[in-house]
């Protein structure tokens, strides 16, 4: 199996590199990848790891990549294609959108994860006929994130915890005190954040409990009850407690979706991963957001 430090060493040296032989190496594998599974290959990378710093709109799925997505599926076949796939997530609402625009396109999407693919990436990756997830690969939680002003600065928190404390602050103690401390909190939350909630995570579970039983489960008798239930799991934030969770291969496998474990084909499980590690130089050595890209060499890339 490669590791980073190989696909480096294919490089020039580092200290006077030109992106451009980054890309021959990255192009190389992808086509290489293609080649092995005798299908149309797209990989979709975002830098977030090693580009904390980065705009969240360069590195997170938004309405943008539906124009990197048709740029890149211009010249493909079809009808069946692979989904290289690292991201934090981002949008529901692209994810949904993304989503709609590739099964207009395909018939059979399969989604690599070669590493993380959290939180919307998730739901996209649930919206696979198939997923691949190796030892080293995560999805994420589904439930909804929202970024709120606070004294200290906006801050991220999930959409099922504020419904639980709304919760608790009516049911919250008859010491006039402590009534007075939660009907302060409510009060910065907003008048329409309640609902929002509410909707939000209703969203995240209905796209996925859709997508699993139209697609993943279409074949399996229970596929309405299976759906269901992992479209709950995934989103249910008091259950998994953390939305930045890495959950593994075999949890996955347990709950019941439909995972190929990676390693059972060792050329693909190499050329999957010279890909991802190669996408990973680039993203550490210049500033570039995301990769959307096809076997051909055609991408979109987003650079900052």
């Amino acid at each position: 199996m490669p590791v980073w430090s190989e696909i480096l060493g294919e490089l020039p040296d580092g200290s006077h590199l030109d992106p451009l032989e980054c890309d021959k190496v990255r192009r190389k594998y992808l086509r290489r990848l293609s080649e092995h599974t005798q299908r149309d290959t797209i990989l979709y990378a975002s830098s977030w790891v090693q580009r904390p710093d980065a705009p969240p709109a360069l590195t997170s799925i938004v309405d943008e990549d539906i124009q990197a997505l048709m740029e890149v599926t211009s010249d493909i076949r079809g009808p069946d294609i692979d989904l290289v796939l690292h991201s934090p997530g981002g949008s529901v609402a692209a994810a949904e959108a993304i989503v709609e625009y590739l099964r207009s396109r395909f018939e059979f999407i399969r989604v690599i994860v070669p590493n993380l693919a959290m939180s919307a990436a998730t739901m996209i990756a649930c919206s696979a006929n198939e997923i691949c997830m190796g030892k080293h690969s995560f999805l994420g939680p589904t439930d909804p994130q929202f970024f709120l002003p606070t004294p200290i600065g906006p801050r991220q928190i999930a959409a099922q915890a504020v419904l639980q404390q709304f919760e608790m602050a009516k049911a919250g103690s008859t010491d006039q005190s402590e009534r007075l401390a939660w009907n302060l909190l409510i009060s910065q939350l907003g008048p329409d954040l309640i609902a929002q909630c509410e909707n939000a995570v209703e969203m995240s579970r209905m796209l996925v409990r859709n997508w699993l039983r139209n697609y993943m489960f279409m074949e399996q008798r229970n596929r309405v009850q299976l759906s269901y239930r992992i479209s709950n799991w995934l989103a249910d934030h008091s259950k998994i407690k953390s939305h930045s969770r890495h959950l593994p291969r075999k949890l996955l496998i347990e709950k019941g979706l439909v995972i190929k474990e990676l390693e059972k084909d060792k050329i693909e499980q190499d050329l999957s991963l010279s890909v991802f590690h190669a996408a990973t130089i680039l993203f550490s050595m210049f500033r570039v957001g995301k990769i959307v890209e096809n076997q051909y060499g055609r991408a979109f890339i987003r650079s900052y």
